[in-house]
């Protein structure tokens, strides 16, 4: 899967490893309506894991990333060590007048 055309990137998490990952990833959570998220592995492997039932997990492995879609709940399972971060895109907001 990949992003739908038109999103702009507006921000993205700090990198993290299975030592600094915070709890609040390894539990189901998703993104605001309309913010899409792009999980990138930078080294390793973890398991991208969409709420149920039944959870469906995708490994996603070095140089690879899962698109993770607004408002679904989600979230990642350590399998070793890792580094990854999460980039966050949306439409461009329209400018005003």
């Amino acid at each position: 899967m990949t992003l739908p055309d038109g999103l702009r990137k507006h921000g993205e998490t700090r990198v993290f490893t299975a030592d600094t990952v915070p709890a609040a990833l390894l539990n189901s959570h998703d993104t605001r309506p309309g913010v899409w998220g792009k999980l990138m592995v930078l080294s390793g492997a973890l398991d991208y894991i969409l709420a149920g039932p039944p959870e469906v997990a995708s490994r996603v492995e070095a140089g690879d990333f899962a698109v993770i879609e607004p408002t679904v709940l989600h979230r990642v399972g350590l399998v070793g060590p890792v580094e990854f971060k999460v980039e966050f895109h949306s439409l461009p907001r329209p400018e005003a007048d």
